[in-house]
């Protein structure tokens, strides 16, 4: 399932998970640490993977398009756990 989001939106999700959580999505994947990162934004194709993030020009940072939420999905979570809801 696709998503839209803006990439300011995506980079505070990132910034407010808890220490380890990028590792913590990463080893439930079973991917890199560094795909994770590139999903919330990085761009070190060398050490991980695209995963269908695609961004547009736009207000607050640009459109970003995700292809598979799974990784959004997981950060929700955590947030949640941890009550730290950003919306």
């Amino acid at each position: 399932m696709t998503k839209t989001i803006t990439f300011d939106e995506l980079r505070r999700i990132k910034e407010s998970l808890p220490e380890g959580s990028i590792h913590r999505i990463a080893d439930t994947l079973n991917t890199t640490v560094q795909t994770v990162r590139n999903y919330f934004g990085g761009n070190n194709y060398e050490y991980g993977n695209n995963c269908g993030l695609h961004i547009e020009p736009g207000p607050d940072g640009g459109y970003v398009i995700l292809d598979d939420t799974t990784i959004l999905e997981m950060a929700e979570h955590i947030l949640k756990e941890t009550n730290q809801v950003t919306a």
